[in-house]
């Protein structure tokens, strides 16, 4: 379900600097798409901050196509909600029946010194406590990420792990995740964005756009998006991929004009930005280059695989139909978003 976020706020380059008060938004309310929107300036409209598209994005997945508004549809405006304590999970225990395998260093997704241990284990707990045929289960941790598919999940020291991105497996079939693991139904659709510098004039309206350009994605992450069905640029040699050892090198290669932009996940560049101090340097364009899930995974050799797959799908469509999903994201969103302040 990854279908479905004063010219200084552009994009989310406002990041960073100005949270208007939350009671001049129009929220609670339904709005008609109409031509010429995007999901900035409707939030720009409802919250006077281009900032807040998430909040839309997040509320609105099911009538979204992709991370783009349609004219005519109608969105729900949800109000920014003061953060409040995790929801309970007497189903987790330290014994358990089901164990899951997750790391810290993953913020705003996972980490235990987070609300609620990070959006994203939030929600996985969330949905067990509403799985049919609900069981027991226990979240282990452990930091060095490099263990968590191989050896340790692949041999099911544990039952499931999160997060995980799924690479196109119809295109690479033989790739050793799509080999050796189930996917989840997506626990949560991640924006990836490209990030400029201000003074530049990149325009991306479609993929004929990037051609020509030079992306920088750090080493070790997932490059399928930039090579995917209908869009072989690397295979094509269409665009130029750089790839240094860290997200901080791609953002000073950008502010230097090294390259054209860096192609990172929301969360990830935000939060680089405002560490590497380029708030007034760099900003995200308001078209994601690609969106992306989060899932858990569960080895196809366990013997309860199909089991524990369908409980975690079962809660998590439970969780999304309660309106409950869009709870525990609002609640994140704006401690990440406070964050950075």
């Amino acid at each position: 379900m990854l279908n479905s976020f004063c010219r200084r706020l552009l994009g989310l380059g406002a990041l960073l600097g100005l949270l208007p008060s939350a009671a001049l938004a129009i929220c609670d309310v339904d709005y008609v798409v109409q031509p010429g929107d995007n999901l900035f300036s409707i939030a720009e409209t409802h919250y006077g901050d281009r900032e807040r598209w998430t909040m839309i994005y997040y509320r609105n997945q099911d009538v979204l196509v992709g991370s783009s508004v349609v004219p005519g549809r109608k969105l729900q405006i949800p109000c920014i909600k003061q953060a409040t304590a995790p929801d309970a999970t007497p189903l987790r225990r330290q014994e358990a029946e089901m164990t899951l395998l997750t790391g810290g260093g993953y913020a705003p997704f996972t980490d235990r010194g987070l609300p609620g241990q990070g959006m994203v284990t939030e929600l996985v707990n969330a949905a067990l406590e509403l799985a049919p045929s609900p069981v027991s289960y226990a979240i282990n941790w452990e930091d060095d990420w490099s263990k968590h598919l191989f050896p340790m999940l692949d041999q099911k020291e544990f039952d499931m792990g999160f997060p995980w991105f799924k690479p196109d497996c119809a295109a690479e079939p033989d790739n050793e995740r799509c080999v050796n693991f189930h996917f989840s139904e997506p626990v949560m659709a991640l924006p990836i964005m490209l990030f400029v510098r201000v003074e530049d004039q990149f325009a991306y309206a479609d993929d004929k756009d990037i051609e020509g350009k030079t992306l920088c994605r750090p080493k070790g992450y997932f490059t399928h998006d930039l090579n995917r069905q209908g869009r072989r640029w690397l295979d094509d040699g269409k665009i130029t991929l750089v790839q240094p050892q860290s997200p901080a090198d791609c953002f000073r290669m950008v502010s230097e004009g090294q390259v054209d932009a860096v192609a990172v996940n929301l969360f990830l560049g935000a939060s680089t930005i405002v560490r590497e101090g380029l708030r007034d340097t760099v900003l995200p364009l308001e078209k994601p280059l690609s969106e992306e899930g989060l899932h858990v995974v569960i080895s196809k050799r366990h013997w309860r695989g199909t089991s524990h797959l369908y409980r975690i799908n079962a809660g998590l469509k439970k969780l999304r139909d309660s309106g409950r999903f869009e709870e525990i994201m609002s609640r994140h969103l704006e401690l990440f978003w406070a964050q950075l302040q």
